[in-house]
């Protein structure tokens, strides 16, 4: 492990936030600390949160889908490059370390999203899971509300899509299948790096890269619609593992293949440098220099359009190494998952649960 890194955890340290009003510096006051305190083990903290609205709604032209629900804000998956770390700055909250440690957990989000459903003239278009943090991160474990959304949606024969990077979505097989069979789900499962080393360096507490793989496999002998998210893809770091990420993800079932471009706003960009130097010194200056290149000479490029394929030489090629290596596999042959909206039935409304 790199000087300085903390074992089990993607940032290399915890900035404070840009909103936070008070400012924090460390300092040696000669005590010596309990071992259990020591920095490299910072601890993972959950706060049971009663949110007052579940399904967020975007115009993003970018982005397939225009609702999403986020049941968790912060994700102990630790990914050092992840482009949602700025959001822990509204809650005056580091988007480093804190992000991956002080976790919330939306307790009521299933109840809420009954709610939704219920109202009159509510018009269903599918809803993703895992636009911001991942529904499958390590606390759904215990916390399950994936699942309870996972039932709701299930209940109105409502679509919806997922994303993870996580092999617990395995465990929704029941719901999943049931779902599948009437052309209400689909699953993306993100894959950024064949290599074991660098992902426990780089989105530490992930499924590894071929349990991963192992998960396409079975949702598609279940059959589930799923396909891989290549994401995201980071010069002369993950670039290298492209095509036989999309080789592997087709060979165990995958019919769809996307990927992203690394980004980079806000406090992500110091973090993602910190986090080169750390584990990578001998090549940061190469890696940042082709950010630039396919950033119109920034860090991060936040265009419509722009920020998730890149422009530029370095961009071209990524995008024409996908079309070349998609076309040899089979992938993205006709028209997306085709989910259907027209089973949708309002779920019974919480009083009458009971």
């Amino acid at each position: 492990m790199a000087r300085g890194a903390f074992k089990g955890r993607g940032a290399v340290s915890n900035p404070q936030g840009r909103f936070e009003r008070v400012g924090r510096e460390a300092v040696d006051d000669g005590w010596f600390p309990d071992p259990e305190d020591e920095p490299g083990r910072p601890a993972t903290t959950v706060t049971e949160e009663r949110a007052r609205s579940i399904v967020s709604r975007n115009q993003s032209p970018d982005i397939p889908f225009d609702a999403s629900i986020n049941p968790y804000r912060g994700c102990e998956h630790g990914c050092v490059y992840c482009y949602a770390r700025p959001s822990h700055a509204y809650l005056d909250l580091s988007p480093g370390l804190d992000f991956e440690t002080r976790l919330y957990a939306k307790t009521n989000a299933a109840e809420l999203l009954r709610a939704t459903l219920c109202k009159r003239g509510y018009q269903p278009t599918p809803i993703n899971l895992g636009a911001n943090t991942d529904p499958y991160q390590p606390i759904e474990k215990h916390y399950r509300v994936t699942r309870e959304l996972l039932g709701v949606l299930a209940e109105a024969r409502h679509p919806c899509t997922i994303i993870t990077k996580s092999a617990m979505v395995e465990r929704d097989l029941d719901l999943l299948t049931a779902m599948a069979r009437d052309g209400l789900v689909a699953v993306l499962v993100s894959v950024t790096s064949l290599d074991n080393r660098l992902a426990a360096k780089l989105e530490p507490r992930t499924s590894a890269p071929a349990r991963r793989l192992r998960a396409i496999a079975s949702l598609a002998a279940a059959g589930v619609p799923v396909g891989v998210l290549v994401s995201p893809v980071i010069p002369a770091v993950t670039d290298v593992d492209l095509e036989q990420i999309l080789a592997q993800a087709a060979a165990a079932g995958a019919k769809r293949a996307s990927y992203a471009l690394l980004r980079l706003p806000h406090e992500v960009a110091p973090l993602f440098r910190e986090w080169l130097d750390e584990h990578l010194p001998e090549r940061a200056g190469h890696v940042m220099s082709l950010v630039r290149q396919m950033r119109g000479g920034r860090d991060n490029d936040s265009r419509f359009g722009v920020r998730l394929r890149g422009e530029g030489v370095f961009a071209e090629l990524i995008a024409r190494r996908f079309k070349v290596a998609v076309r040899r596999h089979g992938l993205n042959q006709g028209e997306g998952f085709g989910l259907r909206s027209d089973l949708f039935r309002a779920p019974v409304p919480q009083g009458e649960l009971f």
